[in-house]
């Protein structure tokens, strides 16, 4: 089911594809009318809670974070189901947004949507029939191209971080990224790849975009610079600074911006966190701090039909452990 969200509080909920990796920290300034009518919380739970032993120090998983896996999908139009379960919505941004209660933080995890990983493989009746090394985009493929594709890929991410739970999931179909642009007047950007040989030409230099432009400047690879992941995530985390500017000039003009804004993302947006937990999510984190956006190293290879990228296996490793865990007192 495709569920709404919104919630006053001092931040924007903002889920486009670029924006996805700092979806919850940028939070639901949303009109409070929006929770006129409310469900009841879901209590989900993905992946276990073990400790481990780290050179002779036991760690134990956080219990004061909560871990929002935000999916940012390669889809045109609004969401809808394939009526199967397979689906060609890749996910193009995968990002995790982790919420410390100790030190009041938000820290935001981007994974490169090349990454290699296994993921569980759906039948025809949606059971899981069997694993399949590939791309974390494609994780998303398997299921029905909502609620199922989203598990999936939370299942796959879980796997990842060493089977952290992963309490929340937001995704949203990539159209959505023009609408939100230019409800907020266009986004300034300083376009430093090389799109000439795109099929969306941007010149270089500072640009405002609109529209499909600002869809071009965050989705597109092919033909523009090194064509690299890493080079377009960079430009997806330029593009967030550029649109929370504008975004925030917007809501201190308007009274009125923040509901319509919501109103234009009608139909995006497929998540399985409530409305009440929202609420209570954005009451409790409205003024925690945004700490940083840690984009995990590896290398990138050609593989035999797309490019592919393994992690760089012991930094990861030590990331899940600052992120996920506390050593035992």
């Amino acid at each position: 089911m495709n569920k709404p969200f919104g919630k006053r509080s001092l931040f924007v909920l903002v889920i486009v594809l670029a924006i996805i990796i700092t979806i919850v920290y940028c939070g639901a300034r949303l009109g409070s009318a929006v929770f006129s009518n409310s469900v009841p919380e879901q209590e989900i739970s993905t992946g276990t809670r073990k400790t481990i032993t780290v050179d002779g120090v036991d760690y134990f998983p956080r219990q004061d974070i909560t871990v929002v896996l935000a999916m940012g999908i390669d889809k045109e139009g609004k969401v809808e189901s394939s009526n199967s379960y397979n689906n060609d919505g890749e996910c193009d941004v995968v990002a995790l947004i982790v919420f410390n209660e100790e030190d009041e933080s938000i820290t935001v995890l981007n994974l490169n949507r090349d990454t290699m990983v296994d993921m569980p493989v759906l039948g025809l009746a949606g059971r899981r029939i069997g694993t399949k090394n590939a791309q974390l985009a494609l994780s998303h493929t398997y299921g029905d191209g909502l609620e199922a594709s989203c598990e999936n890929t939370r299942e796959t991410v879980s796997k990842l971080i060493n089977d952290i739970n992963i309490d929340y999931y937001v995704s949203v179909n990539m159209d959505a990224i023009a609408l939100m642009n230019d409800a907020v007047g266009g986004v300034t950007v300083n376009v430093t790849d090389d799109f000439s040989q795109s099929e969306d030409f941007l010149p270089m230099g500072t640009v405002t975009l609109e529209g499909q432009q600002a869809v071009s400047f965050v989705r597109l690879r092919k033909g523009v610079g090194d064509q690299l992941n890493i080079s377009r995530m960079k430009r997806q985390e330029q593009y967030i600074a550029g649109f929370m500017a504008a975004l925030n000039d917007k809501i201190e003009s308007s009274s009125t911006f923040a509901y319509d804004f919501y109103m234009s993302l009608d139909g995006y947006v497929v998540t399985d966190c409530s409305l009440n937990a929202f609420s209570g999510m954005f009451d409790e984190y409205a003024d925690y701090e945004f700490k940083e956006i840690i984009t995990p190293e590896g290398e990138n290879t050609v593989g035999k039909k797309f490019m592919e990228f393994y992690l760089d296996e012991e930094k990861f490793e030590k990331m899940v452990l600052d992120v996920f865990y506390a050593p035992k007192k």
